[in-house]
């Protein structure tokens, strides 16, 4: 079972890993918030269900999975409202965009 753990939890570290990848490598400010908002909280999921196989307590294993319930509440909510924020303020697209769904207006011609 640690093995599988292990590997469960090694698994999720590569997820946080590769949205801090996709925070640094993307254009602009919401496909930076898609990658932090997908990828971390799988990752992060991930590594609390490995962290649950590996606990014996039945009271622990209900605070990691009362975590992950949270955090799949709390995250994309706050994403999103980072996200809104970003595009009310006004911040530019980047120019691989070609439509912007709020505005529904097209960008660039295919």
């Amino acid at each position: 079972m640690d093995v599988i753990s292990a590997a469960i939890m090694a698994l999720g570290a590569a997820f946080t890993l590769l949205a801090g990848v996709g925070l640094h490598r993307f254009d602009d400010v919401f496909a930076r918030m898609h990658a932090a908002g997908k990828a971390s909280t799988l990752g992060m999921l991930l590594i609390l269900l490995g962290a649950a196989l590996r606990m014996s307590e039945l009271g622990t294993v209900l605070k990691l999975g009362l975590v992950a319930v949270l955090a799949v509440i709390t995250i994309p909510a706050g994403i999103h409202l980072i996200a809104r924020a970003a595009w009310r303020a006004g911040t530019e697209l980047a120019e691989a965009t070609s439509f912007d769904e709020a505005s529904q207006s097209r960008l660039e011609e295919f």
